[in-house]
Order: structure tokens, then C-alpha cells, then sequence
């Protein structure tokens, strides 16, 4: 996968970054304890063929990436330069990525993920990510679904035990042996054309993750 749209020579150490990432989250994976516990709306609708638009917290996103690995998911991944590592990892998982943000490259990456639409793939995004506010929706991810016409899929994650970063949204990494519980909750529609669909959504969709996330991380039996 290349670096789309970052001009700059990518440094000599991050193609075995790549590589020496994917086989340590391989092997922590290996250990974990997964649970799925899916709204009967979105597998249904799911079981009909029907694509949509993951939405999930930046701090469960090592979580997600492993749960729908090998699918093909394009996802939008930040033009920083961390965020080039993590779009050679999450290729090496078997997902596509489109380059670009809320704060860079943001137009560039919707039109990459509207391009996936015409391969038929999920899409997925962090609608707090890439540098926050925490579990607070932005625009993007209303935009990306009204552009596209697919509903979005809220989904939450719990993980317990794990590390918990000190960066802003204290991203988890799954210990060995870890519980993981995922919710994939009920498609939600937009309104492309209706007066203050944006503001309705927005906080219509950062309630749904809310709830389902919290939901999954006392499932887990993750502390507060």
C-alpha cells in the first residue's frame, strides 16, 4: 500500500515496523477471548448484502482491527506520519486504507473512501481520531455517509485487562489473554436534506457509541 498523498521519502525502519507490529498484535491475538454481541437489525440488514459505515472510539481501534481482519475494510487512516504505520499494519491484516482526516487531508481521504464504495467494501472511521476531542463525533463521519448514502453502524468496545496509553484518548492494547466483547449496534440513516440533520446526527451517533461502548466495557469488566 503506498503513502498516499505524503510527499516525503518514508524513513528505512518502517516497512520492518510493519512487519514486527502485525506479528506482535498476531501473537497477543492469538490469546484473546472474543465476544460479538450484534443488534439483530445490523446482521440482518448484514445477511442482506448491505454495506455501511463502521464508526467506533480511536481507543478501541487495535480491538477492531482484529476483529474484522481479512475483510477487506477500507479505513480512513491519518497522513501523519504515524498514521503510515499504521496503514502498512492494517494492510498486512487484510484492510485497504484511504489517507486523510478531519485536521489533514481530510477532503482527499473522503473522496479515497467514496472510491472504495464502487468496490463494494465496509468503510470504516474514527470519528474522535485522529488527535481528538475523545469519543466526540466530528463532521467527517456525517459527510462520508450522507456523500456515500450508506447507513452507519455504531459499534463499542470493551477490553480487559489491557494497557491503557497515555495518549488523549488513553488507546487500549489487549494484554494476553484479554476479553474483548464488541456490540455492533443498529444502522442509523442520515438526512442529507433535512434542516439541522448534521447537529441530530452527530449527537444521535456519539450517544450510540457511547452506550455501546459502555455497555461492552462493563461486559469486559473494565474499570472505570
Amino acid at each position: 500500500m503506498g503513502a498516499h498523498g505524503v510527499s516525503e521519502r518514508p524513513p528505512w525502519w518502517l516497512a520492518p515496523a510493519a512487519i514486527a507490529g502485525t506479528w506482535l498484535i498476531r501473537a497477543l491475538a492469538a490469546t484473546w477471548r472474543i465476544e460479538v454481541v450484534d443488534a439483530p437489525g445490523y446482521t440482518e440488514a448484514l445477511a442482506r448484502g448491505e454495506r455501511f459505515v463502521y464508526a467506533f472510539w480511536h481507543c478501541g481501534m487495535l480491538a477492531g482491527s482484529w476483529v474484522r481482519r481479512g475483510e477487506g475494510v477500507a479505513v480512513l487512516v491519518s497522513q501523519h506520519r504515524d498514521g503510515e504505520l499504521i496503514a502498512r499494519i492494517i494492510h498486512r491484516l487484510g484492510y485497504v486504507a484511504a489517507r486523510g482526516s478531519s485536521t489533514r487531508g481530510g477532503e482527499q481521504g473522503v473522496r479515497e473512501m467514496l472510491a472504495w464504495v464502487g468496490g463494494n467494501r465496509h468503510l470504516a472511521i474514527t470519528p474522535d481520531g485522529p488527535r481528538g476531542p475523545a469519543e466526540q463525533v466530528k463532521d467527517g463521519l456525517y459527510y462520508l455517509a450522507a456523500r456515500s448514502g450508506r447507513r452507519i453502524v455504531p459499534i463499542g468496545f470493551g477490553v480487559s485487562p489491557a494497557w491503557r496509553l497515555r495518549s488523549w484518548d488513553r488507546f487500549r492494547v489487549p494484554k494476553p489473554f484479554a476479553r474483548i466483547c464488541v456490540a455492533h449496534g443498529a444502522p442509523l440513516a442520515v438526512e442529507p436534506a433535512a434542516e439541522g440533520a448534521a447537529e441530530r446526527a452527530r449527537a444521535g451517533l456519539t450517544a450510540a457509541i457511547a452506550a455501546l461502548t459502555l455497555e461492552m466495557r462493563t461486559r469486559a469488566g473494565e474499570p472505570a
